[in-house]
């Protein structure tokens, strides 16, 4: 059976940040009275946007 070689100590630390992150948008979200602002959610994910408000795009990290 190969789950006995399984080593439970090995951790993809991307996918604990990104469930850290969804943890923290979803406390959010359950707090909030209406919907979050872009820079609400920004605020919450820890970061900022150098473009005006409403106008940030979406772009992937490397």
């Amino acid at each position: 059976m190969r789950q006995q070689n399984l080593d439970l100590r090995v951790h993809d630390r991307v996918a604990l940040d990104e469930i850290e992150l969804y943890a923290e948008m979803l406390s959010a979200v359950a707090a909030a009275e209406k919907p979050l602002t872009l820079a609400e959610i920004d605020s919450v994910l820890g970061v900022r946007s150098d473009r005006e408000p409403g106008l940030r795009e979406l772009s992937s990290r490397d």
